[in-house]
């Protein structure tokens, strides 16, 4: 047996980089029986974990970059270890050291893309906006009723700009009073922070933050639980505190109150994906099932992988724009999840789980047996 001494130095750093409660790890393991890695291939954070106590990281090996921060370990967790923080501290401790494995190698044209533009694609930020051209949206001025960021993926990605669209459909339909930034609007940074590059969030957050300040933004629409969880749970780290309101609890006030009104039916079998950062990381489960339930004809089935314990579509933790083999694809198993319970769409409210479940849908070939759709696009139809 080779015996390892505890490398003092590295276990500084990590712990200095935020990762201080390995310490409480006792190694009982429900983190590894909750992972979905798990069920795609063999995975132990129960072993990061360890390995970071004593120093040991291998900054080099792409296992501290498979995290997806969905949150099921530390909702187990009998010690309070604090998984996501410990991840996102090992991956600081690596890109400090510029060490990024194949794999991971993208996070580093999205952050220039972050840096120099605002947004992890690159594109220009004059083209921010494009996506409204055509729908009479207003630029946000101080007194209006709210701001809607809809995030850099609806802004810029082709099958997302729908989903904005849908929403400012809907908002105009229900006269809500409302604005956007466009070219004044960065990236949120959420995933950036959980790559490990603490200081581009910290830069694209006062920027954000300052500009909502200059305009005057009190009440903040946002279509992604990413950029809901930054700037509620977030941005206060900075000394602000905004109202802010994901769209599937803003629709969920807007039926009950009678501003919106739904003339149509939906005759179809549908299921519902709870997205991790609105679900377990937010405790938003009621609206937008109440807002599916608010539509005629139209049959919600559970999947047995609901709620509190919903399956991660695997895009979480800046794995958005990181490589993931076919054969580790939670997504793949998530439509399958959902055909088994006779749904012919699959329902969810984040641009990352609809990126990845198109993505698996075209993969297996599923685009005959079952839709992807965001909320707003289920109610653009019946209004």
């Amino acid at each position: 047996m080779e015996i390892v001494a505890p490398f003092k130095e590295a276990i500084d750093e990590i712990k200095e980089s935020g990762a201080d409660a390995v310490k409480f790890c006792y190694q009982c393991g429900k983190c590894d029986t909750v992972c979905p890695w798990n069920k795609v291939r063999t995975f132990s954070m129960r072993k990061l974990i360890r390995e970071a106590t004593f120093g040991l990281t291998e900054i080099e090996n792409e296992e501290i970059w498979r995290c997806t921060t969905c949150g099921k370990c530390h909702q187990r967790c009998p010690r309070d270890v604090k998984q996501i923080n410990d991840m996102v501290a090992l991956r600081r401790f690596a890109t400090g050291y510029g060490v990024f494995p194949e794999a991971v190698k993208p996070i580093r044209a999205a952050s220039a893309g972050l840096f120099a533009e605002g947004n992890p694609f690159g594109e220009a930020r004059t083209k921010r906006a494009e996506w409204a051209e055509g729908l009479s949206v207003k630029t946000f001025t101080e007194g209006m009723e709210i701001l809607y960021f809809p995030g850099c993926y609806l802004s810029y990605d082709s099958r997302l700009k729908k989903v904005a669209r849908a929403t400012v459909n809907i908002l105009n339909k229900a006269g809500v009073d409302f604005g956007i930034l466009g070219t004044k609007e960065n990236c949120c940074g959420e995933s950036i922070r959980k790559t490990g590059n603490e200081a581009l969030f910290k830069r694209m957050a006062r920027e954000n933050i300052k500009t909502f300040i200059d305009n005057g933004v009190k009440k903040i629409l946002v279509s992604s639980p990413h950029c809901y969880h930054t700037f509620k749970n977030e941005y206060p780290e900075f000394n602000v505190n905004f109202e802010v309101i994901h769209i599937s609890q803003y629709l969920f006030e807007l039926i009950n109150g009678g501003r919106l009104q739904i003339s149509k039916e939906y005759e179809k079998k549908v299921t519902y994906h709870d997205p991790c950062y609105l679900g377990r990381h937010n405790g938003i489960y009621d609206e937008p099932r109440g807002v599916l339930k608010k539509i005629p004809g139209l049959i919600l089935n559970e999947m047995e992988e609901s709620r509190e314990d919903s399956m991660c579509c695997g895009m979480g933790g800046g794995r958005i724009w990181m490589e993931t083999q076919k054969s580790d694809r939670f997504a793949n198993l998530r439509l399958d999840q959902a055909i088994g319970v006779g749904a012919e769409v699959l329902v969810t409210s984040c641009p990352y789980c609809i990126t990845n479940f198109e993505d698996s849908r075209l993969v297996l070939n599923y685009d005959d047996v079952i839709q992807v759709k965001d909320i707003t696009e289920i109610l653009q139809e019946i209004i």
